[in-house]
């Protein structure tokens, strides 16, 4: 009989295990060295999801490798490559099982877990995990749990984008925007809908889109993209003063991070309409829209059909 694989939670210590040397490693090899800790048979390894389009083996590994990263556990100094942090190394030490009940003792973690649903206004619900034993009356419904799944897995896939997005340089940034607005309507196609401006004469505007097919009006687009500190008020007041060397009423200003406080009350005390766009927002409407993502499989959910069943 064949042997069970691990879960993805069991396999957590042995993802650290072998970065316990403190090198880099690219996650295909992290993946053959906990292949190798393991000793699985070629029939394990061959064992696929339900979908079969991906090892069971790979994806359980890839998803220990995620949430370890997600508490801090595991740094990525780089796009695919993985380092033990100090918080893993400590972990290590501790002799404390590693799991799922571990790793909410860090809050980075139960951040990643809390899943929200901004753009619907719902409140916020906590991703399942496998160690949870929820009580009777508390428990989900399955609809629920494919949606609470779907939650974390595009909040997965919001904070992969926005790590391409910082990878890459501000003039991408600057077209991206542009093509988002597109993919969101705005203008017709994409050659007649909206382009970038100048860097030597953009004056403080870095795209200029169609609001509809027609150009009746334009709408003009400020990209910055942050790190590591807020948008503020003056960074807002100057692209409301860029506005008006273009004589525009409407703009958009997008950035990977944030705006403080006092930029959006700014915005709500001016006559012109300028739209705020921060990071979570930027991704949400990526995924949404289908800007720098592809699907990856489709889930059909079919309910019963009522008029079929009806007699004459």
């Amino acid at each position: 009989m064949k042997e069970p694989l691990p879960s993805y939670e069991a396999m957590m210590p042995a993802v650290l295990k072998v970065l316990a040397d403190g090198a880099p490693r690219p996650l295909r090899e992290v993946f053959e060295l906990v292949c190798q800790h393991y000793a699985f048979t070629q029939e394990q390894l061959a064992e696929t999801l339900p979908s079969g389009r991906q090892t069971t083996v790979r994806s359980r590994v890839g998803w220990a490798k995620t949430y370890l990263v997600k508490a801090g556990l595991i740094e990525q100094p780089k796009r695919g490559i993985c380092l033990i942090s100090e918080r893993g190394r400590a972990a290590l030490a501790s002799g404390q099982v590693i799991d799922n009940r571990y790793l909410v003792g860090f809050n980075e973690f139960v951040a990643f877990t809390q899943v929200s649903s901004v753009s619907a206004g719902d409140t916020p619900q906590t991703v399942p995990t496998l160690t949870e034993q929820p009580q009777p009356e508390q428990a989900s419904t399955p609809q629920e749990l494919i949606e609470q799944a779907l939650a974390a897995l595009n909040s997965s896939l919001a904070d992969d984008l926005l790590g391409e997005i910082l990878g890459l340089s501000p003039r991408f940034f600057e077209q991206l925007v542009v093509d988002l607005m597109v993919a969101m309507g705005y203008g017709g196609s994409a050659q007649e809908a909206g382009h970038t401006t100048r860097y030597s004469s953009d004056g403080g505007i870095d795209g200029i889109i169609k609001e509809d097919k027609l150009g009746l009006d334009s709408i003009y687009l400020q990209a910055k993209r942050y790190t590591d500190r807020t948008v503020g008020r003056p960074e807002i007041q100057s692209f409301a003063g860029a506005l008006d060397l273009y004589k525009a009423r409407k703009g958009v200003f997008i950035t990977t991070s944030g705006f403080s406080r006092e930029a959006q009350d700014y915005v709500g005390q001016i006559e012109k309409r300028i739209v705020l766009i921060d990071g979570n927002r930027l991704t949400a409407l990526m995924i949404e829209h289908n800007v720098g993502v592809s699907t990856r499989q489709v889930f059909a959910i079919k309910t019963l059909d009522s008029d079929y069943f009806l007699e004459d």
